[in-house]
């Protein structure tokens, strides 16, 4: 990646001192989440996706989880608080959250909006997740993106 190349998390990190490495891979709409795993060479209990849900309330939730792992929903609407929770539709994902499908990050959206990340997390090294752009991931220690991105742990999947 060149290095003026920025996306608006890289942004939100560097203003906040927080240190982490970036990664890019050829954006391809069929990888998954295990794919780009593999092509970053990590395990992928160390990558994680960024899920956007709605509540029964009309509120929105974000839950960060291993992307080897499916959301439960059941688990997802305990942690929040929430009757029952849905994946929002991925029409809506852009407006909302400023990312699109394959790029959504915890970091940096439109809004803030309650964040819950699987529970995993805390026990690892470094932690995965995108950059907010397709073919763009960041690493940085979980602690940090527990902090930056106002994240609560919890058992999710």
């Amino acid at each position: 990646m060149k290095k003026e190349e920025k996306t608006n998390v890289m942004r939100v990190l560097e203003g906040k001192k927080i240190s982490y490495e970036s990664h890019s891979y050829e954006a391809d709409p069929t990888l998954t989440g295990e794919d780009i795993a593999g092509i970053l060479g990590e395990d992928k209990a160390n990558v994680f996706k960024t899920l956007v849900t709605q509540g029964k309330s009309g509120a929105y939730y974000v839950f960060v989880v291993p992307v080897a792992e499916e959301l439960d929903l059941k688990k997802a609407a305990k942690a929040s608080g929430e009757k029952a929770v849905a994946m929002i539709k991925q029409k809506e994902l852009l407006p909302l959250t400023g990312y699109v499908h394959g790029g959504c990050s915890p970091i940096g959206m439109k809004k803030p909006f309650p964040t819950f990340i699987h529970e995993t997390a805390e026990g690892l090294d470094k932690i995965f997740v995108s950059a907010g752009k397709v073919g763009f991931q960041i690493e940085l220690a979980p602690k940090d993106l527990i902090e930056v991105a106002g994240c609560k742990l919890a058992d999710i999947v």
